[in-house]
């Protein structure tokens, strides 16, 4: 074999490989966007930063986690009422979004026994007298 060929070998061997590549990624289907409705999400972004401020400037947490139970506490007044999501970077098809409504002071956990393991955000948006409130808290089960 001769130079020219060799070359002619090489080439065909690295197109042949990169077009197997390509291939390959284009037929994976578990690829997944943090939303899907990504623009119309960063148009609301401000609200949610007005919310996040109101958060840091009241004293109290209001997301508290168990590791060992793998409980969830809302520490909220009665009569808020929000939106809890369990949010599984690595995986949306695992996602859960809870409506949370506080009507006792005594019923404010979350049993998170059933998710499965690894790395969750917790995210818990609340309104309380007419205040928007937003908290994140990252869990590992």
């Amino acid at each position: 074999m001769n130079w020219g060929s060799g070359i002619i070998v090489v080439f065909v061997v690295f197109v042949a490989l990169m077009a197997t590549m390509v291939t390959i990624c284009m037929k994976q289907d578990d690829m997944h966007l943090v939303t899907d409705n990504y623009y119309e999400e960063e148009i609301r972004y401000q609200e949610h930063i007005d919310k996040v401020s109101n958060s840091l400037e009241s004293e109290k947490k209001a997301l508290s986690f168990d590791a060992g139970k793998k409980i969830l506490t809302l520490n909220l007044p009665v009569g808020a009422q929000g939106e809890l999501h369990l949010f599984r970077p690595s995986d949306a098809r695992m996602d859960q979004k809870i409506d949370v409504d506080i009507l006792k002071e005594d019923v404010n956990t979350v049993n998170l026994n059933k998710l499965e393991t690894g790395y969750w955000r917790v995210k818990l948006t609340w309104k309380e007298n007419g205040k928007g409130f937003f908290e994140e808290k990252k869990i590992d089960l």
